[in-house]
């Protein structure tokens, strides 16, 4: 089965970022480059003071001069570590710092995205970007970033030291440095890709094991546990394959490195003594040259343990930006427009002309539709199953583009509309409704949370019981321990179908916007508690907007016309009386009701 992802930020696109972050944060990252470069030197101090320690042995020597250097070794070592830990320290607080900033932007990008673009991908795909891509960039920048700073500090340091004390004795290091060269670009050219299509196999197993949960009752009914082990099977399979393939990269890589790390050692000893023995340089050299190659060893060891951790990290942060990368249908437009003389704040005409629409690669589902809604109207969308009447509602919601034609708030086309814009006066409500963990009335303060000033616009106590008393839902709220501050949802009080609509409905009533698309909005009450909820919400409504998808058609009754949609046409606008003397579409629907 094809798993459908977000895109993947590309390696340019991520050095970009990463970049804008290193300027971003230029004083803090100096900081830290600076409390490891005095950390490193402190530490580069020993070597010379041991080579010259052996050569004054040698050449004979006090004891007050041993104790000197000793002395003067220690404090180096201390201040080594001092400034280590200090310099690890503020490293951490910097990755943490930037991390937070990735996720902030990753949640931002996510709640900017298009509810199509959403529904077009795998939920197992977006669920495990916000939690394994995650939890590996936090990894790789908290743990691994700061050691491998340290270690790049550390080996350019070194390297410079190492010339410093004796460019002969630096040849050593020219013997390695073709094969790491050549390995690690070999790595390097596969384990990015390598680690981006083992997070997606991940996702495959989290949209597989998902989609078993929430549809267990269906499994359960239809004897699809065979079924649904097959998928599990495959797609660990398929994630074993490729954690297979970045796991040979690892091991080559690591295998080549640490035999390489050792052998200029044992070159250094060789031309060292050579070297001595010739005069070209003397003990205190071959010493220190000798300390500083053994030095030279573990930060660079700290890079073969922590570079596979890295391409990790850099292939989930280039899953968490690829979010950015995913454009709306929807342009991006002011946050505020007036066109030919309409204000969208003053009026909710909403209208469609010559839409043509399919999903994807599908065949079309609404064939040039023509419609336009009066401000104040109640219209009721009525027609056979699978005649596009939901696909019409979302589309008049702006949650789809069309692909031929426009659709126009108040003269203003939808796409052109911001999306936090389209919402405060466009909204879809439908059977599917999330209660989110916390308490009713912070659920249903959310819809009532104005965009510019993160506060709640019109969410007094008074409106939010209002808002509950309308829809029929204040005698079971009053019941519970704690009313309006009940906690439902995830580890709270858990609600009937019916009740998590009436919550959504509530939030309507809150958010109140100009237009409000009802799909489906009252289909887990009995038809006697809906029709009732119904004649509330239009009066409490009545000057809004109100499209119905008229599934009961006592809904499309008490309408003031009904748009009779046939086979991804309009085929019969009218009142419900007009049209039952017409004696088409609608009077057949209506006679089949009854």
């Amino acid at each position: 089965m094809k798993v459908r992802t977000l895109p993947v930020a590309d390696a340019k696109f991520v050095r970009q970022f990463l970049r804008q972050v290193a300027r971003s944060h230029r004083k803090e990252l100096a900081y830290v480059l600076v409390l490891y470069g005095i950390a490193v030197s402190s530490g580069l101090v020993g070597p010379r003071l041991l080579g010259d320690l052996v050569q004054d042995v040698r050449d004979g020597t006090t004891v007050g001069n041993v104790t000197t250097i000793v002395a003067a070794l220690t404090g180096f070592i201390l201040l080594q570590a001092f400034l280590t830990r200090v310099a690890f320290r503020a490293a951490g607080r910097l990755a943490a710092t930037v991390q937070a900033e990735i996720r902030e932007k990753f949640v931002d990008d996510v709640l900017a995205l298009p509810l199509a673009v959403v529904e077009r991908s795998d939920d197992g795909d977006l669920v495990t970007r916000a939690s394994h891509d995650v939890n590996t960039l936090r990894r790789a920048m908290q743990v691994a970033v700061p050691q491998v700073a340290e270690a790049v500090v550390w080996i350019v340091l070194s390297l410079g030291a190492l010339l410093l004390v004796s460019p002969l004795l630096s040849l050593a290091l020219v013997v390695i440095l073709p094969p790491l060269v050549i390995v690690n670009r070999w790595y390097l050219a596969r384990a990015r890709d390598g680690f981006l299509r083992e997070a997606a196999a991940s996702s495959g197993i989290t949209e597989g094991l998902d989609a078993t949960i929430q549809g267990a009752g269906t499994v359960e009914a239809y004897g699809l546990e065979e079924h649904r082990m097959r998928r599990a099977e495959r797609d660990t399979q398929a994630w074993y394959e490729r954690v297979g393939y970045t796991l040979r990269l690892r091991t080559v890589l690591y295998s080549v490195e640490e035999f390489f790390f050792t052998f200029p050692l044992a070159v250094a000893l060789l031309l060292g003594g050579y070297a001595y023995t010739q005069g070209w340089v003397d003990l205190a050299q071959v010493t220190a040259a000798t300390l500083y190659l053994l030095q030279l060893m573990f930060p660079l060891e700290t890079l073969l343990d922590w570079v596979g951790t890295l391409q990790q990290g850099s292939a989930s942060l280039a899953r968490l930006l690829g979010v950015a990368d995913t454009r709306s249908e929807q342009a991006d437009a002011p946050a505020e427009r007036k066109d030919n003389g309409h204000d969208i704040t003053a009026a909710a005409e909403l209208s469609a002309h010559s839409v043509r629409f399919g999903y994807e690669d599908g065949p079309e589902v609404l064939h040039g539709i023509d419609l336009a809604v009066r401000p104040g109207e109640r219209l009721a969308i009525v027609g056979p199953t699978g005649s596009g009447k939901t696909t019409l509602a979302r589309l008049l919601s702006g949650i789809h583009p069309p692909q031929v034609g426009d659709i126009q708030l108040s003269g203003i086309p939808l796409h052109e509309l911001p999306s936090h814009e389209l919402r405060k006066h466009v909204i879809l409500v439908n059977q599917d409704q999330y209660i989110f963990g916390g308490t009713i009335r912070e659920n249903l303060e959310l819809s009532a949370v104005n965009v510019e000033q993160h506060a709640p616009a019109d969410a007094d106590g008074a409106a939010v019981w209002r808002a509950v008393d309308t829809v029929g839902a204040s005698e079971w709220v009053n019941a519970l321990p704690e009313k309006l501050d009940t906690t439902v949802g995830a580890g709270g009080e858990v609600l009937t179908d019916a009740q998590a609509q009436q919550i959504a409905l509530a939030r309507l009533l809150l958010a109140d916007p100009r237009v409000l698309i009802l799909d489906e909005a009252t289909s887990e009450m009995d038809p006697g508690s809906a029709r009732n909820l119904e004649r509330s919400l239009a009066a409490v409504l009545a000057g809004r907007t109100v499209i119905s998808i008229a599934h009961r058609l006592h809904t499309a009754y008490d309408a003031d016309r009904i748009a009779v949609v046939e086979d991804g046409s309009i085929v019969e606008v009218g009142s419900h009386q007009d049209l039952i003397v017409r004696d088409g579409a609608y009077a057949r629907l209506w006679s089949s009701w009854l």
